[in-house]
């Protein structure tokens, strides 16, 4: 389902998931274990548009034609909580390459400083960049603009939740990178957060809050 600039992934079991993971009372354990799924579910929706080439193979009654990947696959967490949705991509996708992209928000001011980018060259390489927390919209505009420099091509920006000013951020600045969540939320609060979000995902997926 399409909303504003986002392509929101609302089967069933992703709404399931995620009211699991805005429960406050939910343990480290149960919270690692769904977001790692529904990561799995919104990697599957963002990477519908992969290319595939024709694969013939030897079933055990005949010969037939069927497809395989024609391209490979790069995800890109922003660090920290990225991380959370890194692992999915790896588990369903047979040629993976992993960057990193390391930014840090200041409680203060909410802009993101830059203390450490790994990226592999992401020309041919169908490039994901995952971030779970789409806030003010800062910390994934300077993520993407960085894939971009590494020549990513075609590029989609994947989180769990996305707020309406993050969205007019990533739209405004990468009006040619396609969004998907699950979920689009009201708005910031003063403090930058997501309303009504669900905490720190960081903090919630290492144990550190």
């Amino acid at each position: 389902m399409r909303l504003m600039a986002v392509i929101v992934v609302d089967h069933p079991l992703a709404k399931h998931l995620l009211s699991n993971l805005r429960d406050k009372t939910t343990s480290t354990a149960a919270f690692r274990h769904m977001s790692r799924a529904l990561s799995a579910m919104i990697i599957l929706e963002a990477t519908r548009s992969m290319g595939l080439e024709p694969w013939t193979v030897e079933t055990p009654v005949q010969e037939t034609t069927e497809s395989q990947l024609s391209q490979g696959l790069a995800i890109v967490p922003v660090l920290r909580a990225g991380l959370g949705m890194m692992e999915s991509a790896l588990d369903l996708f047979p040629d993976v390459a992993v960057g990193y992209v390391g930014l840090e928000r200041d409680e203060t001011t909410a802009i993101a400083r830059s203390y450490y980018t790994k990226l592999p060259d992401l020309r041919n390489r169908y490039t994901i960049c995952v971030d779970p927390m789409l806030a003010t919209g800062g910390s994934a505009s300077q993520a993407l603009s960085v894939c971009k420099s590494a020549g990513a091509n075609p590029l989609v920006y994947a989180c769990i939740i996305a707020a309406p000013e993050g969205i007019d951020k990533v739209e405004g600045d990468h009006p040619d990178v396609p969004i998907y969540a699950a979920a689009v939320d009201s708005h910031l609060n003063d403090h930058k957060y997501i309303v009504p979000g669900l905490g720190d995902f960081g903090d919630r997926l290492f144990g550190t809050a």
